[in-house]
């Protein structure tokens, strides 16, 4: 059982670098967010519950945040990690959607 632990917090570790690795190459001027992702967030916040394809968009949008949904990740920080992605989206709305009508 030690051994299982050992070798999770090793791979965690490994994939906390290789983030920080692959984030450090994406640069961060520009849009964050598609014209599809901002007309369908404008969408699911003026009218929820939304489409699949709009809740696809708001996915999207929070992975591109530092957030993964899977079902099988295992995260303590939940939902503290959830709302910090939810606030950057909605600071990404604020930033990089402010022409894009909803719909």
């Amino acid at each position: 059982m030690k051994n299982l632990l050992r070798n999770r917090k090793a791979l965690f570790a490994l994939a906390l670098v290789l983030t920080g690795c692959a984030a450090g190459g994406v640069p961060q001027s520009g849009p964050h967010l598609s014209q599809t992702e901002c007309s369908d967030l404008a969408a699911l916040k003026s009218n929820p519950p939304g489409t699949k394809a709009q809740r696809q968009s708001e996915i999207a949008a929070l992975r591109k945040a530092g957030y993964d949904p899977s079902p099988w990740n295992d995260d303590p920080n939940y939902p503290d990690d959830l709302h910090a992605a939810q606030r950057l989206v909605d600071h990404w709305i604020e930033t990089d959607c402010h022409q894009v009508p909803p719909g």
